[in-house]
């Protein structure tokens, strides 16, 4: 029977350490440390700041999606005020790895493309994790992966917007 914690100043008292769906929890933060990581040391390596990054990755993501990548968009997904948005729009632009471009349906607007050289440099840089893990998911069935799309599509979706928040300080 379970009577507890060992240690009485655990902060997580309540948790069970061997509790499987905790192990997923913590291999899935596990892998989050390593992503942060290597998108660090990719900013560092290119002159780049980690919230530039995450903006390439927002912007690839919207390209993927069919979304029309805008400064709103971009804003909104980094959770930036419009000057913040502005400043790393700037910054990826200074460093040819955005380009700002008018809509062709819309000529007011402003649409955001990354580069083909931006890409090909998170290719270069990106590439031996990306291959790795489709590696991986070569060995899995049908059914597996569908799990690990389901599990990964619901971590997702309880960190973003509509998931739960933690309590107001």
């Amino acid at each position: 029977m379970h009577e507890g914690p060992q240690n009485p100043d655990r902060r997580d008292a309540g948790h069970d350490p061997h509790d499987p769906r905790e192990e997923l929890v913590h291999l899935l933060r596990a892998v989050t440390v390593e992503f942060g990581l290597r998108q660090g040391e990719f900013a560092a390596r290119n002159g780049m700041h980690p919230t530039d990054v995450r903006a390439l990755i927002c912007l690839l993501d919207a390209a993927r999606a069919g979304e029309p990548a805008t400064a709103g968009l971009l804003g909104t997904r980094l959770a930036l005020n419009s000057a913040g948005t502005t400043a790393v729009i700037d910054r990826l632009e200074r460093l040819g790895h955005v380009a700002r471009v008018r809509d062709a349906a819309d000529r007011r607007r402003v649409l955001l493309r990354v580069t083909p050289a931006a890409m090909d440099l998170g290719r270069s840089f990106f590439g031996p994790f990306i291959d790795a893990l489709l590696t991986l998911t070569d060995t899995f069935d049908p059914a597996e992966r569908a799990t690990v799309h389901r599990f990964l599509t619901g971590a997702r979706d309880a960190f973003g917007a509509d998931g739960p928040r933690p309590p107001a300080p």
